[in-house]
């Protein structure tokens, strides 16, 4: 019995469930996956799948709420099957790829975020997962990066190892900041900073640095009176110059 066929064992029969399809060609990471989240209360794992071609078809016949992609995988990889399973349900990559092509372009096909195995714990899967459904987007430290690398086109400085989660981000770049000018921010408000010149909502930096949205709005509101500016577009371009003009 192939994988997206094979029901992942006791299944939570409520009705209000969240529906997962968990899709990755690790055997392993499979069973962990659906034994961490088939666990609760108000998770069931759906189905399984071993290829973006199994994971396509599961996804049409039980019609999840959240699809777990992995990026590489044989026969049928992740990205290839991406823009089609986001017309079926929200995806949300799980994976251990981290190159920021990799990130850009799973957020080009339609990725609704962006988690890397070793920079959350079970805990932050589970609300990223239930986040997700609610539309809102979860971003782990190196996916966050890239979106700021793409943005400034600077290479990017989170460690390859690194098991912490976005607080990584505003570290390493903001210590670069401190060099070209931080206009007083704090290293929180420089992380702030960096995602808002990336293009996030305040939603989507609540949610990538674990903060609520009230913090954001208070965070920002500094933001702009240490820049003397009125606007995101006016804050984005006197950070992004570094104060030289």
């Amino acid at each position: 019995m192939g994988a997206a066929e094979r029901g992942p064992g006791p299944v939570n029969q409520s009705r209000s469930a969240l529906r997962i399809v968990v899709a990755d060609d690790n055997p392993v990471v499979r069973a962990g996956l659906t034994a961490l989240l088939g666990g609760r209360d108000d998770i069931d794992v759906v189905a399984e799948a071993a290829d973006g071609r199994q994971a396509l078809r599961a996804s049409r016949e039980q019609r999840p709420d959240v699809v777990l992609l992995d990026v590489r995988m044989p026969g049928v990889d992740g990205l290839a099957a991406l823009p089609h399973l986001a017309r079926v349900a929200p995806v949300l990559m799980l994976t251990y790829s981290r190159e920021s092509e990799t990130v850009q372009e799973a957020l080009r096909l339609g990725a609704s975020g962006y988690l890397v195995h070793g920079e959350f714990t079970a805990v932050q899967l589970v609300q990223a997962v239930r986040d997700i459904r609610a539309g809102r987007t979860h971003f782990t430290a190196t996916a966050v990066n890239a979106l700021v690398e793409h943005v400034r086109g600077e290479p990017a400085e989170i460690p390859a190892t690194s098991s912490q989660t976005q607080s990584v981000v505003g570290q390493s770049l903001f210590e670069r900041r401190r060099v070209r000018g931080d206009f007083g921010l704090s290293r929180r408000e420089g992380e702030v900073m960096d995602l808002i010149a990336s293009g996030m909502t305040n939603q989507q930096i609540a949610a990538a640095c674990f903060i609520t949205e009230k913090t954001v709005k208070n965070h920002i509101n500094r933001i702009f009176a240490k820049l003397g500016s009125g606007s995101r577009s006016e804050a984005i371009l006197t950070w992004l110059d570094g104060g030289r003009s």
